[in-house]
C-alpha cells in the first residue's frame, strides 16, 4: 500500500492547495485497529503534514446509537455494528490526541461521511473546495466518502499509504476505480512536498 501504488494508477496529476483543502480522516476506531495500525504512522504523518500547512483536519466516527439507526449496514454486517459506547467505537489512543476540539469529529453511522451529518455545511463555511481522504476502510467509507464529495464539488485527494482495508487486492481495486474518474492519487511524500515544500 506504498507510494508505488501511486504512481502505478495515478491517470491525472494536480497538487492539493492548503488555502482550501481539508483532511478527513475516516474511521481510525479500535473495531477497524487490525487495518489501521499498519499504517499509524503514515496517517500520523498526514495529520502532522497538514497541521504543519494550516490545513484544518476533520475526523469521522463510525457508530449505531439504537437499531433505528443499523440501516442496510444492520443487515449486511448480520447485525454486527458497531455500537456507540463500546470499547470499539472509541477513536484509537494514538489518533484520539490528535483530536484538538469536538466541531472536528464528526459522528456517522454509514459508510458516507456526508450523510446525514453536517460534513458538507462544516467544509463549506470555511471555505474548503478540497478534501484529501485517509484512514479505513479503503473500499467502504473512504471510497464512500471520496465519491460523495466529488459528486458534492469537491476536489478529492485520496492517499495510498495513508488508507487500508481487509486485504489488498480490495485497496487496489479502490485506488484504480477512483484514479480512473474521481480522485487525485497521493501519499506522504507527495503531500510533504506539495504542502509543505520540501
Amino acid at each position: 500500500m506504498a507510494s508505488s501504488s501511486t504512481r502505478k494508477y495515478e491517470t491525472r496529476k494536480r497538487d492539493p492547495n492548503s488555502k482550501i483543502a481539508a483532511l478527513l480522516v475516516i474511521d481510525m476506531q479500535n473495531h477497524f485497529s487490525s487495518m489501521a495500525k499498519p499504517i499509524l504512522n503514515n496517517v500520523l504523518t498526514t495529520i502532522d503534514i497538514c497541521r504543519r500547512a494550516s490545513v484544518p483536519v476533520f475526523f469521522t466516527r463510525h457508530n449505531h446509537k439504537s437499531p433505528t439507526d443499523h440501516g442496510m449496514l444492520g443487515e449486511w454486517c448480520n447485525g454486527d455494528v458497531i455500537l456507540d459506547g463500546t470499547t470499539d467505537s472509541e477513536i484509537i489512543q494514538e489518533i484520539q490526541g490528535q483530536v484538538t476540539g469536538p466541531d472536528e469529529m464528526v459522528e456517522k453511522n454509514t459508510y458516507s461521511a456526508f450523510n446525514k451529518t453536517r460534513l458538507q455545511e462544516n467544509l463549506e463555511k470555511i471555505g474548503v473546495k478540497e478534501v484529501i481522504v485517509i484512514g479505513v476502510m479503503t473500499n467502504l467509507c473512504c471510497e464512500t466518502t471520496a465519491r460523495e464529495a466529488f459528486i458534492k464539488g469537491f476536489r478529492v485527494f485520496f492517499s495510498t499509504d495513508a488508507t487500508a482495508t481487509f486485504n489488498e487486492e480490495l485497496h487496489e481495486a479502490t485506488l484504480m476505480n477512483l484514479a480512473f474518474g474521481f480522485a487525485y492519487l497521493v501519499d506522504c511524500d507527495k503531500l510533504r512536498r506539495s504542502l509543505l515544500g520540501n
